[in-house]
């Protein structure tokens, strides 16, 4: 054993192993605080680097397109139609150095000059944006030759374009949607509740470049919009269409409206107006060009309304079919003169009807009281919208008999002082067309009228008609509507467009309207050509024509028999 006594040498710390251990300690530390300086780095001052690869590198949820329904016409004919097409956005920060020779084919594919393409993406990159649309809604396969370029950050996003295969035809009665889909006008605005689906959701798997490679499950299915089935009859839109162009082309008219009506239960089965424009194409969507005439415009009818004033006084027992009444051109009403174009002297009511008498229809008109007078007007549905769902559907004006003065009402038994649709109009006919029934109208497919009511006795709505069909004959206001084989009933109307402070002299409305076979009518149809000016503007001259077309269309395509014995032998020669 080894002692170790006072003189031996004292023994030695190692200390090389503290050293040791603090230089490791030391590495440690730094190596740890670089660690956490990096995640800070990244989850603060670096939070885009992580945004977008997690965008890239994660499972995401994407939403889903809901298909917008389709409107129809009455018998299942496509009106507007929604197709799947593509569009392409890009997230300018993840755009790759080592990709950019593929922005020259992709400028290409896309109908981009290539300069542009580039500033365009620069821009957006220095803005720190993450969403750039390159092209909305373009064609599928358009987009497929985009997507085999495997262009970083290059997005593809499934839509819908919706389509109207009718073009102008139909273009102000269907309106249309902008690029989201959103109805912006016509019916596509006004039912778009019922047309605009429910987008979806669903879980995807994204490969690296943020690119959808697998579907994993749908969380939410999207709900498509529903189908509106319309009363609009195709056929007859086409034809309404191609004639009132016609009328306006000839009539060197400033614009146009026309619609036609089943006179048994309401059913708008055209309406058109000029000019026209194509919602397919939306560099033609401007304000004055896609305003739809027929339902939000509203004009004072003229004589077109001269026939409830005789079916209103004859109704209320103030005048009797046989009834005459002298008029000598010229008629006093207080300080206030009315006046007709000739001085017809003594004549019957179905003469003040052909010959469109103003001075015949005041004196009428005086012998009702004012409040029963308003109320068969009110009754038509003067001052009050049509109610179809129409986006600024017009409602017309009708003071209330109240604050009338002696003038009013006889202004308004030649149709000034009150104003109307050309729609409301037509719907105002089928009191007289319907045997004294009047229909509300709609532009969707239903069962049956609600609404109906009664107006007028079924003999006076009757004896009416009657009267109107001498309008036709060459003795009246309206031989050019006349339809060969068929009876014909109507009235005519030329208007003097209001103007500040009084009425024009030079410019004018030309009105028709008209139902047939008088004897059990089928069809109305109201017509209103604005501003002629090729040196006719009677509306018997102007609008009666176009009537007489589209009426002949529409008997023939429903085969309706005809009623006018007189001229059967010609119609069946022509078979």
């Amino acid at each position: 054993m080894r002692i170790f006594t006072g003189s031996a040498p004292a023994p030695r710390l190692n200390t090389d192993f503290p050293i040791r251990r603090k230089l490791l300690l030391s590495t440690m530390m730094l190596a740890m605080a670089a660690l956490v300086g990096r995640a800070v780095y990244l989850q603060i001052l670096d939070k885009d680097f992580l945004q977008d690869k997690g965008d890239m590198q994660h499972v995401g949820v994407v939403s889903v397109s809901a298909y917008r329904g389709q409107i129809k016409d009455r018998n299942g004919e496509p009106l507007a139609i929604s197709t799947p097409v593509q569009s392409i956005w890009v997230n300018p920060r993840q755009l790759k150095d080592s990709e950019q020779d593929k922005l020259t084919p992709m400028a290409r594919i896309l109908g981009f000059p290539e300069k542009e393409l580039r500033a365009l993406l620069k821009k957006e990159k220095d803005a720190n944006k993450r969403f750039v649309y390159l092209r909305r809604q373009i064609n599928p396969d358009i987009a497929e030759k985009v997507k085999d370029l495997e262009i970083t950050g290059v997005y593809f996003e499934r839509e819908f374009k919706r389509y109207y295969p009718a073009g102008a035809v139909s273009g102000h009665l269907l309106g249309f949607t902008n690029i989201d889909d959103i109805g912006q006008e016509g019916i596509e605005h006004g039912y778009e509740h019922i047309l605009r689906g429910q987008p979806g959701k669903k879980r995807v798997i994204k490969d690296g470049k943020g690119q959808i490679i697998k579907d994993v499950e749908n969380i939410e299915e999207a709900v498509p919009g529903r189908d509106l089935i319309l009363t609009i009859d195709e056929r007859l839109q086409y034809l309404a269409y191609r004639e009132l162009q016609n009328a306006v082309i000839q009539n060197k008219a400033h614009s146009a409206s026309l619609v036609v009506l089943d006179a048994k239960n309401g059913d708008v089965l055209a309406s058109v107006s000029q000019p026209a424009f194509n919602p397919n194409n939306r560099k033609e969507l401007s304000s004055n060009r896609y305003r739809n005439r027929a339902i939000v415009d509203s004009f004072e009818p003229g004589s077109t309304v001269k026939p409830f004033v005789i079916a209103a006084a004859l109704d209320g027992g103030y005048i009797r079919p046989n009834t005459m009444i002298e008029t000598h051109g010229v008629y006093h009403l207080g300080r206030n003169v009315v006046k007709d174009v000739h001085n017809y002297g003594t004549m019957d009511l179905t003469h003040v009807l052909q010959k469109s008498s103003n001075i015949a229809v005041t004196q009428i008109a005086m012998t009702m009281p004012p409040e029963y007078f308003w109320g068969i007007y009110n009754k038509l549905g003067f001052g009050t919208s049509a109610g179809v769902g129409f986006p600024g559907e017009a409602s017309g004006s009708l003071l209330d008999y109240q604050g009338w003065h002696e003038f009013d009402q006889a202004i308004l038994s030649f149709g000034y002082g009150v104003s109307t649709s050309i729609l409301q109009l037509a719907r105002a006919y089928t009191a007289l067309a319907d045997d004294g029934i009047i229909h509300s109208v709609t532009l969707l497919k239903r069962d049956e009228d609600p609404d109906a009511q009664r107006v007028f006795k079924p003999e006076t709505a009757r004896k009416v008609r009657e009267m109107l069909e001498h309008v036709i004959s060459k003795e009246g206001t309206a031989y050019q509507a006349r339809v060969e084989g068929y009876r014909v009933a109507g009235k005519t109307g030329t208007v003097k467009k209001a103007t500040a402070g009084g009425y024009s002299d030079d410019k004018y409305l030309s009105v028709f309207v008209g139902m047939a076979p008088a004897s059990n009518p089928r069809f109305i149809i109201a017509i209103v050509v604005d501003e002629p000016t090729s040196g006719q503007y009677y509306g018997g001259l102007v609008a009666a024509p176009a009537f007489s077309r589209v009426m002949a269309g529409a008997l023939r395509v429903y085969g309706v028999e005809p009623d006018g014995m007189e001229n059967m032998h010609l119609l069946l020669s022509k078979r």
